[in-house]
């Protein structure tokens, strides 16, 4: 494993009236020639080294991974557990969902984005891309970043019928959703969000709205992750950000 290798920027963010201290962002440079960046979204009480180790490891070339570290405890919205409609957290979802998106809008304009999290950090990147379909926040802003392909493991989608009726209410929208690949994967015996809000999730999202979303359950994976479902992971990446391997 190579040195990590973290950015010092201004990682406070303000958006309303709430501002938030970001910790490190850590980075994994690609192996060969960059063709998409994805921002990797850890779960509660991890930060941005959290997932370093594992990303770095896989073998996939052509992606730098962006890997930010919550704010407050390591949080990225108020409420650490299962939560499919709590509007109370949408200011500070907002907040998160806006930095993430600053983190990709300063790429490259010919390299692919995308989203991906783990357990909370599924949750957000959910979060994002029902925003980035809908083309703004929850409360109104704009969201300045066009996402190719969004991942989530053992997460669920917070103020799931909020946005839902908000995508609904614009052909531009529903016709976006309908185009971004999602990829949803958890584990049976996942006893944190537990495999029936997972497969909630997948069909809230699935019909009539994101078509190309493919989920994936493991029989035997709790809270966690696998190598089969990582391999499961490169794969779609790869197909769904068309990435060739080159150096």
């Amino acid at each position: 494993m190579g040195k990590p290798e973290f950015v010092r920027n201004k990682n406070s963010y303000n958006i309303l009236a709430g501002s938030l201290e970001f910790g490190r962002t850590y980075v994994v440079r690609p192996k060969g020639k960059h063709q998409a960046t994805v921002v990797w979204l850890h779960e509660v009480s991890e930060n941005g080294f959290s997932w370093y180790q594992l990303l770095e490891a896989l073998p996939i070339r052509n992606i730098k991974w962006i890997c930010p570290t919550a704010p407050t405890q390591h949080h990225w919205f108020d409420t650490p557990k299962y939560s499919e409609d709590a509007l109370s957290n949408m200011e500070r979802l907002d907040t998160s969902a806006a930095y993430v998106a600053k983190l990709l809008s300063t790429e490259p304009s010919d390299i692919k984005l995308g989203l991906g999290g783990f357990g909370m950090g599924s949750a957000l990147a959910l979060y994002s891309a029902a925003c980035a379909v809908e083309g703004r926040l929850a409360n109104g802003r704009p969201y300045p970043a066009n996402v190719s392909a969004v991942v989530g493991l053992s997460g669920w989608l917070p103020m799931a019928r909020f946005l839902m009726s908000k995508i609904i209410g614009s052909q531009e929208a529903v016709a976006r959703a309908a185009s971004l690949p999602l990829l949803l994967c958890h584990g049976k015996v996942d006893g944190t969000v537990f495999y029936k809000d997972g497969a909630n999730c997948s069909k809230v999202l699935s019909y009539p709205l994101f078509q190309k979303l493919t989920s994936r359950s493991y029989d035997r994976l709790g809270h966690g992750t696998i190598h089969e479902e990582m391999n499961e992971v490169c794969n779609w990446l790869t197909t769904n950000l068309a990435l060739d391997g080159s150096d």
